[in-house]
């Protein structure tokens, strides 16, 4: 697990982050979200070989398990072939999880390169109307 806020998203520059899945194993890099109406967006490819990818929502930590939402279902990824993009839009504050599962391979180990943003809404108040 690699726990993420939403200004540590914020924060995260330009550059791609590296997550190293172990055969037979998965990753989870939980987001916590506080405000809604954001929308969380990734970037992601692997070497070698490809990924299952998921996004879950929890509800909080005590939250259990069995009662958390699937966003978006397990999917195996081509993402070494090509980079695989998506979002997701916070309709209630609470833990995101998106998921990268290498479960499926028995003896190949993956590196996942992702990039994360998150954009907060564009509020008109109409204070430019004459």
């Amino acid at each position: 697990k690699l726990p993420l806020t939403v200004e540590d998203i914020l924060n995260f520059g330009e550059g791609n982050r590296e997550l190293f899945i172990k055969s037979s194993t998965y990753s989870i890099i939980p987001i916590t979200v506080t405000e809604t109406g954001l929308t969380i967006s990734w970037i992601f490819s692997s070497d070698p070989k490809s990924v299952s990818f998921s996004v879950v929502y929890q509800e909080s930590e005590e939250a259990p398990l069995d009662q958390c939402k699937v966003l978006i279902p397990m999917t195996r990824c081509n993402s070494h072939k090509e980079t695989i993009r998506g979002q997701v839009k916070v309709r209630n504050s609470g833990i995101y999880m998106l998921i990268f599962d290498n479960t499926f391979s028995r003896f190949i180990s993956k590196r996942v390169f992702y990039h994360l943003t998150v954009k907060r809404p564009v509020i008109y108040d109409g204070s430019d109307f004459p």
